[in-house]
């Protein structure tokens, strides 16, 4: 009998255990938050704007440098395209007076 009683209470202690372990939060992993390409060439643009060394190497570790690349493209593209419609110009006008370049 008293090994009968012992298996008896080995089982009661692991359903035990089992509901308290059951009851326990999960430990969760801080979630990473992913940065699209878009987010990171608009504050890797403001940082270089700003001469935030500190802010362009953290921009520029958020995605690829191709994808970096491609998103700063996309941005300047945008960008001469709303200030052509602001100055009523063409965007080949407005991309040589921001680089500085004699009109063609």
């Amino acid at each position: 009998m008293p090994g009968m009683f012992g298996r008896l209470r080995e089982i009661w202690r692991r359903k035990a255990a089992d509901g308290a372990e059951a009851q326990r939060p999960a430990k969760r992993r801080p979630e990473k938050r992913t940065h699209n390409l878009f987010e990171a060439a608009a504050a890797y643009v403001s940082a270089c704007a700003e001469d935030d060394q500190e802010q362009i190497d953290e921009a520029a570790a958020w995605v690829s440098p191709e994808a970096l690349s491609f998103g700063v493209n996309e941005l300047a593209c945008r960008a001469v395209i709303a200030l052509a419609r602001e100055r009523d110009e063409s965007p080949r006008t407005v991309a040589r007076t921001l680089l500085g370049l004699p009109a063609a």
